[in-house]
């Protein structure tokens, strides 16, 4: 019997702002899709500049202007915040669907940012919104602190079982890429090595409003504290949330796990997460515990992600896949 291999058509996409970290692993991810290709990448200040993807090629920047928008079925947007909402109106009128990487589309924003006639009309985390991500036109891709803070709270927060008088205390630490790749003196390699410090003290922190967004649609009335804090490494996030309870749980793990039970990437597990295990992965892995010798029940719940990839990127294309009909898990490293 003779065996004919025909070519697969694959679906283009394009990728603005392809020159930060998040835009890169964009790339990189799709060069290596089975069913997307990477059409063009744009840079409006490297623009000619070849962008290394994967196995050895490259691809050509353009400037944001020259991107031929409706050549693609489908854009990512990974535009600074304040900068994307413009483009992803563009793209939407060039005939693409769009996922959007900044903070201009997702909820909680502050106001006045963003674009007033323009509404995301999903929000990207699938484990919580897969069904409203297949039939969007629009995708406001989560921050990567979001991702993982909303992941470990899930199996709670749906079940309304954390404590409306509570508050709930996250502490998480994220590499140096999730501060984007512009020169910063707090950046340095003589700053951050070896070292170790909080930042945004005192619930100020960008993410935070899209957080408490996520919790009010769901009449979550406990208060929310978040501490991020700078690791020395490139890329990761490892994220502790004290979640206060309505009523004890006497077998917590077991709820996380069926809560997550057939979910492709996350990972619930017996023992506490590290980075190493979720690196270039766009798996989250969870532990989960009931807190001894506090007055009200409690659990400690500690995610790991890659910032870059199930914070960013991988959940960009895990999106994509799920509004374009395509397998969610294709060409992602679970």
């Amino acid at each position: 019997m003779q065996r004919y291999a025909l070519p697969m058509h694959k679906i283009p996409a394009g990728v603005l702002g392809a020159s930060g970290y998040a835009g890169r692993e964009l790339c990189m991810l799709l060069a290596r899709h089975p069913q997307l290709e990477l059409a063009w990448a744009a840079a409006h200040d490297r623009r000619g500049e070849q962008l290394p993807v994967a196995g050895g090629s490259t691809v050509t920047l353009v400037a944001d202007e020259d991107a031929p928008l409706g050549d693609a079925e489908v854009v990512f947007s990974a535009l600074p915040h304040g900068a994307s909402a413009p483009w992803v109106s563009r793209a939407l009128s060039a005939g693409a669907r769009v996922v959007d990487l900044s903070a201009d589309l997702r909820p909680g924003r502050p106001a006045g940012t963003g674009c007033a006639e323009l509404a995301a009309d999903a929000y990207g985390l699938p484990e919580l919104d897969r069904d409203a991500v297949r039939g969007a036109a629009i995708v406001a891709n989560p921050g990567c602190y979001a991702t993982a803070v909303l992941l470990a709270i899930l199996p709670v927060m749906l079940r309304s079982q954390i404590a409306a008088d509570g508050t709930l205390a996250v502490a998480a630490a994220s590499g140096v890429t999730g501060a984007g790749n512009a020169p910063s003196r707090e950046l340095l390699f003589a700053e951050v090595t070896e070292n170790f410090r909080a930042y945004a003290v005192g619930n100020t922190h960008r993410h935070l409003g899209e957080m408490r967004a996520v919790l009010d649609r769901f009449d979550t009335g406990a208060d929310l504290v978040f501490t991020p804090h700078l690791l020395p490494v490139a890329r990761g996030i490892l994220a502790t949330v004290t979640i206060p309870l309505a009523e004890p749980i006497s077998d917590p793990l077991s709820l996380w796990c069926a809560h997550y039970a057939g979910e492709p990437f996350v990972r619930v597990s017996n023992e506490s997460p590290a980075l190493r295990d979720v690196i270039h992965r766009n798996t989250a892995r969870v532990f989960v515990s009931a807190v001894q010798g506090t007055r009200r029940p409690t659990l400690v719940v500690i995610v790991a992600i890659d910032n870059l990839v199930k914070g960013a990127a991988g959940q960009a294309i895990q999106n994509a896949n799920l509004l374009l009909g395509l397998e969610e898990s294709a060409g992602l490293p679970a």
